[in-house]
């Protein structure tokens, strides 16, 4: 049996998206956890005491542990697996900017990506029933999300533009 020649042909295509996607969003969420670093010493603020924003405190770990119906584990481990959710959806959501970048130029691609990823951030977190909504969010923590998240878009954008032409 001869394999479909246009199968053949996606394979590497579809390789090279995941690279490109994977690369891009892992140094995005880099670049994010940096600046959450970055803020906290400027703030002089100890990891999981004071969170910068929900998506860097506990708030994440405890949304993970709800939906796979685990216990209440404690600020720690908690705040680690937020972490390790940080970067499993960070790495894998650098995928959504390559697919979004084939469909149009940037900056509309970026634009897209990241409406996308604060619609996402502005209304899981209080639908989960884990944050107050948006608006009821202290103006530190508004501006420190829309500061990560734009850290995050900009360095998987300028990474994903790079790869491309490496690997397109």
């Amino acid at each position: 049996m001869t394999a479909d020649p246009r199968a053949t042909g996606r394979r590497p295509e579809a390789r090279r998206v995941l690279l490109r996607g994977v690369i891009a969003g892992g140094v995005a969420t880099a670049t994010m956890t940096a600046a959450y670093a970055a803020e906290r010493r400027m703030r002089r603020s100890t990891v999981g005491v004071n969170p910068m924003d929900y998506d860097d405190g506990v708030i994440p770990g405890q949304i993970v542990l709800h939906i796979l119906h685990l216990p209440d584990l404690g600020a720690s481990e908690e705040t680690t697996a937020g972490l390790v959710l940080r970067w499993a959806y960070g790495s894998a959501f650098g995928l959504a900017h390559v697919e979004l970048r084939k469909r149009m130029k940037e900056p509309a691609a970026s634009v897209a990506f990241g409406s996308a990823l604060l619609t996402m951030t502005f209304t899981m977190f209080p639908l989960l029933g884990r944050t107050p909504p948006p608006w009821k969010w202290p103006l530190s923590m508004m501006a420190t999300s829309v500061g990560t998240h734009a850290a995050y878009v900009i360095a998987g954008a300028v990474t994903d533009n790079r790869l491309s032409k490496i690997l397109y």
